[in-house]
């Protein structure tokens, strides 16, 4: 068995360079889906087989609550079975979005998702198979310390963190912040794609600068400290350029993008500027590489036959601007548009291939493929 000296490549096994990824949406596609996550499956991007099968080791978990003026038919059948008959007693927006209460509700429903997972049942409780559990290496396991981390990427366990995308179920006096992360709540985007008590995200938008409005209220920064304070990471993903600014002057730890791209190739309202990559770099922080094909293509194309070629050129242009070792994954598996060489986890392979035809070395590739994210954990959690 590996211990924590154990170079992590040499456990790698069949699936070649291991993967740790950045963001997903799985527990959210898991919800309005109702597929099995340990049952391979042609819906969404994420499950047991197809990760084992491309080399995915684990990844961010994302908890995000959808908006609840604009969901679908299906969502709606989902958000009844949440929240049960009190769904029509309970506000659930206001012109801010999601209200707190509906969003801890929703959020509290996608951690025992993911809770369900650690223990091979993405069932209820009252229909957990306790009496024949699963064997211990088909599990997800949440992690909550980068010693644990390495660890369980050596050992072969599937390892997961919970992060919330949007704060709208964190109170301001920050009680649920405090609770969700005895619960294992280790990273936070202070926003998701839309305003609320902390700040404003960058709406979607191409050609379009990620300037676009204010920044971080003065809960967002009270906030950042208190998520420093505890060993939670900041994301700045979904931030205008404002409220980047300003988790750069109030963060006393590495500034963390997990899943944006290089906007000097695709000038999407989502990804990083020139500016905003140099301060990253200079906080020694990292870049998760989006896989979103229109925050990917030069001209914000939606056509997933795009060639992977396009991720590199991302790839190389970050590296060169912020160094190899603040560059990473974090593709938004199960909320996104993925290119067709890379449609779901099994493919990861071919990205691989596409990064090593244009040079990068296996020491190069452990290091974009999960040894940088245990750099960044190791000094942003303390562990």
């Amino acid at each position: 068995m590996p211990t924590d000296e154990t170079p992590l490549r040499d456990a790698a096994g069949s699936s070649g360079i291991p993967v740790f990824d950045g963001h997903n949406d799985t527990l959210l596609s898991l919800m309005t889906t109702g597929r099995d996550f340990f049952s391979e499956s042609d819906t969404g991007h994420v499950d047991w087989p197809r990760a084992r099968a491309g080399g995915l080791a684990g990844g961010f978990f994302a908890v995000f609550v959808p908006d609840p003026t604009s969901i679908s038919e299906r969502n709606e059948q989902v958000l009844r079975q949440v929240l049960g008959d009190g769904i029509d007693d309970l506000t659930l927006a206001t012109e801010q979005g999601p209200t707190l209460a509906y969003a801890q509700q929703f959020a509290m429903a996608e951690v025992a998702a993911l809770l369900r997972l650690e223990i091979g049942d993405g069932l209820p409780y009252q229909h957990r198979k306790i009496s024949a559990p699963r064997d211990d290496s088909d599990t997800v396991t949440p992690v909550v310390s980068a010693r644990d981390l390495r660890r369980q990427i050596a050992n072969g366990q599937f390892s997961a963190i919970l992060h919330f995308e949007g704060a709208e179920m964190i109170d301001t006096r920050f009680n649920a912040l405090e609770t969700f992360y005895e619960t294992g709540l280790r990273s936070l985007g202070i926003v998701w794609s839309r305003s609320n008590a902390y700040g404003h995200g960058v709406p979607f938008g191409y050609p379009s600068s990620p300037d676009t409005g204010p920044g971080l209220t003065a809960a967002g920064k009270a906030l950042v400290g208190a998520c420093n304070e505890l060993g939670i990471l900041i994301d700045v993903s979904h931030l205008n350029e404002a409220g980047f600014w300003d988790v750069v002057d109030t963060t006393d730890k590495p500034v963390v993008a997990t899943h944006s791209n290089a906007h000097a190739i695709c000038p999407a309202s989502r990804n990083l500027t020139d500016k905003q990559l140099d301060a990253i770099r200079d906080s020694d922080g990292i870049v998760g590489l989006n896989f979103n094909v229109p925050f990917l293509d030069p001209e914000g194309k939606r056509d997933s036959d795009m060639p992977l070629d396009v991720m590199v050129d991302h790839i190389d242009y970050l590296v060169e601007r912020i160094g190899l070792e603040r560059v990473a994954l974090g593709s938004d598996f199960d909320g996104a548009l993925m290119p067709d060489d890379l449609s779901d986890a099994s493919k990861l392979p071919n990205l691989m291939a596409a990064l090593r035809q244009r040079g990068y070395d296996d020491d190069a590739l452990c290091k974009i493929g999960y040894e940088n994210w245990l750099r960044v954990l190791e000094t942003t959690w303390g562990l």
